[in-house]
């Protein structure tokens, strides 16, 4: 990739662009540049963030957009119990191999958007989960674990929100727990607006994941607790099966969902979750009870 970080912006005549986000000191957020109105980004010519040129010009970024659209997406793909902390408080055993299912590309939402809850996901089983997710840069297949970071784009923050009721409950989801529908809903799947390069945190290894509902932090955990880490993953997912350009890939949720308290703490109707990894910015959605 020919980018360390990228945005997509709009910019003060209305045309959305790519750009390398220019922020003045180590510890300004993006966000709060693009709040401030003081953000700025080396504009990248072309429509897809694999063939990226850069250029010369700077641009002031005058709204932070969406960096993936689901028409930018050709899957979601997703990893389950893959923190060792979070497969303790389900009180399972670790997965020999990473468990695998979908989210369809409408899962797909925005860093900053809504997230419509439909009715039947409304009961009181409502959860989040903060990830890290990969982004395939390059169309691959049987990848070795070796060569892996040269198909990664990069990684962004983003929040798997589920629908426990249809994921666990033996009286919807049947004998055997679900994952694609429960997890699969129109906008269950708000990615962040940044996405950086290996070139800056590596595999992403080594990075801090936080979650908060309505400013309580539920989550807080490091990637260093992945069972399966970035490379691994890519090389397994992608065995007999072609990962296209565009894949996101969510790698699983730290411990201190809702699901693992004692008297677990459901998301509500209004209920604001933000999720946040350092060098990777930050989502935050409000629960909308359609």
């Amino acid at each position: 990739m020919s980018f360390a970080r990228l945005i997509r912006f709009r910019d003060e005549d209305g045309s959305v662009r790519f750009g390398e986000p220019i922020l003045e000191n180590a510890g300004e957020t993006l966000e709060d540049a693009a709040l401030q109105g003081t953000l700025e980004a080396t504009v990248f010519d072309g429509t897809d963030i694999a063939t990226l040129t850069p250029t010369s010009t700077v641009a002031k970024v005058k709204e932070l957009l969406p960096l993936l659209n689901p028409a930018d997406v050709p899957i979601v793909k997703c990893i389950g119990l893959n923190y060792i902390k979070h497969i303790q408080e389900g009180g399972r055993k670790p997965p020999p191999y990473p468990s695998v299912f979908i989210k369809p590309r409408t899962s797909v939402a925005g860093f900053n958007e809504d997230i419509p809850i439909p009715k039947l996901a409304q009961d009181d089983q409502l959860d989040y989960e903060g990830e890290l997710c990969i982004v395939i840069g390059k169309t691959g297949k049987d990848i070795p674990v070796s060569s892996a970071l040269d198909h990664i784009a990069g990684f962004v923050v983003a929040n798997d929100v589920s629908a426990r009721k249809w994921q666990r409950d033996p009286a919807f989801a049947g004998g055997v727990p679900q994952w694609c529908f429960s997890k699969g809903f129109d906008k269950f799947a708000p990615l962040g607006p940044m996405l950086v390069s290996p070139k800056v945190v590596d595999n992403a290894g080594k990075l801090r994941l936080q979650t908060w509902v309505n400013g309580e932090l539920r989550q807080d955990t490091n990637t260093n607790d992945l069972l399966f880490g970035t490379e691994a993953i890519v090389a397994f997912v992608s065995q007999g099966t072609t990962l296209e350009a565009g894949t996101v890939i969510m790698t699983g949720t730290p411990a201190g969902v809702a699901m693992g308290m004692k008297e677990p703490k459901w998301l509500k109707d209004g209920d604001v979750v933000e999720v946040k990894i350092e060098e990777l910015g930050r989502v935050r959605n409000k629960m909308v009870f359609e």
